[in-house]
């Protein structure tokens, strides 16, 4: 359903099975089929012979509302990240990521193939809103300080906090294949004099000067080895009264349910040595890279905002 539109296309009221076939490129027979499934699931209701409309549960399958899960259920889809989970047992069996061993790093792999790429820079974005937002308006920003975004993709959590807070400036940082789509959202943003667009690589250094360096969702992709090199390297760069910001799922300590358990299945699935970690996980890697952690911010969808100064 999420990979072929079927909610965009019902989004305006109920269909016949031909017709709604003819508008997403499907076999006829076999999408019937679909929807007499997907109506048990009440993602969709009949409407009528033949027909079916949206239902309030299957809204969320479309690419235009609030909370959209239609990105994140298409990555799921994704043909590395299907094997990944496929073959979850082997990993568990070797230790070792069989997606790695297929496919290579997974940025490597989104390099090399660009409907995939394009596939989770929308998941990624669609993610981070909840997370961006809560950011923005749950975090005291220093009124004029300078944020360096880590690893900050197309800009668009730097731009939500430059918009929060007029009086800061921001340096976005990436490789060198990212940050041509960091300039053009920060550029359609009107933020282009506010802001600051690097490239490099975060395992040699990154922009020095900084009153606030943001980490969202990047130490989960590493082990605690590489983890702490990226770490010490903000901690070089920072300015002694600066902070450190990490946004990630933290974990629970103990065996309660929780969002971030079942990411961690698929960090596991897709990286090696890529983890979701606890609260006290991250004080200790933070504590090794001389800082302390200070705060801890909930951001809503399971994410924290995790704030660490130098000791």
């Amino acid at each position: 359903m999420a990979e072929l539109g079927l909610a965009d296309h019902l989004a305006h009221g109920a269909l016949d099975t031909g017709e709604l076939a003819r508008r997403c490129g499907a076999h006829a027979p076999s999408l019937r089929r679909v929807l007499r499934e997907l109506a048990g699931m009440d993602v969709v209701r009949p409407a009528g012979a033949d027909a079916y409309d949206l239902t309030e549960k299957g809204t969320a399958l479309r690419s235009d509302v609030p909370d959209s899960v239609r990105s994140s259920i298409r990555m799921l889809g994704e043909e590395g990240f299907w094997y990944a989970i496929g073959m979850l047992p082997t990993t568990v069996r070797d230790g070792s990521s069989a997606f790695v061993k297929r496919y290579g790093h997974l940025y490597d792999h989104l390099a090399k193939n660009p409907r995939s790429g394009r596939l989770f820079d929308e998941y990624m974005t669609a993610r981070a809103i909840p997370f961006t937002e809560g950011l923005a308006k749950r975090y005291d920003f220093p009124a004029t300080a300078t944020m360096v975004d880590v690893a900050g993709g197309k800009g668009h959590i730097l731009a939500t906090v430059l918009h929060a807070n007029p009086h800061m400036r921001g340096i976005l940082f990436d490789l060198e294949h990212v940050v041509d789509g960091a300039r053009q959202t920060l550029a359609a943003e009107g933020l282009a004099g506010r802001s600051e667009v690097v490239s490099g690589d975060f395992f040699a250094e990154v922009p020095a000067g900084g009153d606030v360096y943001l980490l969202a969702s990047v130490l989960h992709n590493w082990d605690d080895e590489d983890a702490l090199k990226i770490l010490r390297n903000v901690r070089r760069a920072m300015d002694p009264g600066g902070r450190v910001l990490v946004l990630e799922v933290a974990l629970p300590d103990d065996e309660e349910p929780h969002l971030g358990k079942d990411l961690d299945m698929r960090m596991l699935a897709i990286f090696n040595g890529g983890t979701e970690r606890s609260r006290d996980e991250y004080a200790d890697l933070l504590g090794q890279a001389d800082l302390t952690l200070t705060e801890v911010v909930e951001l809503g969808a399971g994410a924290s905002l995790i704030e660490a100064r130098p000791r």
